[in-house]
């Protein structure tokens, strides 16, 4: 999504939004897309599901103006009163680690139970705690950026010699990527593990992320909610102010021609 604003553009201003899962500093994220979604969803609340940064990947030089304008984005809006809440994933387990400037201004946390306008209250966690134990291992999550990494460099240099420009269309390795990740989570297992932990906590729900795989139900007796990402699915989830909870996608780029913000659509 381009950043550029018309003269009449007003965001759509919600009462909680959580996103998840921005990699930003990996070659496979989308930060100016993520940052138009973010100036078209004005909240009071913001929840980062984990995953915001990408440390196990080398920050520098892949960290580009278009990352260090989403991070600046939330440190405004919790500047002018908005609150934020910074959740640890398994790519950023020590965001006050990172180069100043480059993280948000509020400490992590591991988990967080929120409370919607309707009265319920959600679990809010990353969701890697239900990996199998060596998918939650930090030498595993490093040596997968590695390889998505490496990907995504023979991506771009296929891109360049067939004079495709980046985005334009889902490449034969990105759809590989994609389909790999789908395929760890056939059966959806992970899903019914992190709605048990809400129903454990005695909560209506679980709100996370790190799947990549967006979604929002009921299908095992509580709501599930799936943030999404910003490598693949660009979507994120809002709160309404009558606590109803919506995943929002958002449109593909634009060019430079066509309207600054789209219509974002809702599931």
């Amino acid at each position: 999504m381009s950043d550029r604003h018309s003269s009449n553009f007003s965001p759509r201003v919600c009462r909680t939004l959580f996103v998840s899962d921005l990699h930003l500093g990996a070659l496979g994220a989308q930060p100016a897309r993520a940052l138009g979604f973010l100036r078209a969803h004005r909240a009071e609340t913001y929840v980062l599901v984990g995953d915001v940064l990408d440390q196990w990947q080398p920050l520098l030089p892949h960290w580009s103006a278009d990352d260090q304008a989403v991070i600046d984005h939330l440190n405004a809006r919790q500047a002018e009163g908005a609150q934020l809440i910074y959740l640890r994933g398994n790519h950023d387990p020590y965001p006050e680690r990172a180069p100043a400037g480059t993280q948000p201004r509020v400490a992590a946390q591991d988990q967080h139970v929120h409370h919607a306008a309707d009265g319920k209250r959600y679990l809010v966690i990353h969701g890697d705690k239900v990996d199998a134990r060596i998918f939650r291992a930090h030498a595993f999550t490093r040596l997968g950026s590695r390889i998505d990494h490496m990907l995504r460099l023979l991506d771009r240099g296929l891109q360049r010699l067939s004079r495709q420009s980046p985005g334009e269309a889902k490449s034969s390795i990105e759809a590989l990527l994609a389909w790999l990740n789908t395929l760890m989570h056939v059966g959806r297992k992970h899903e019914r593990k992190l709605v048990d932990l809400a129903r454990a906590e005695g909560l209506d729900g679980v709100i996370c992320g790190h799947f990549h795989i967006a979604g929002l139900h009921r299908d095992h007796g509580l709501t599930y909610a799936n943030c999404g990402d910003w490598v693949d699915s660009a979507t994120g989830l809002i709160e309404t102010f009558d606590g109803t909870l919506k995943l929002v996608t958002a449109p593909a780029p634009v060019a430079a021609s066509q309207p600054a913000v789209p219509d974002m659509v809702e599931a």
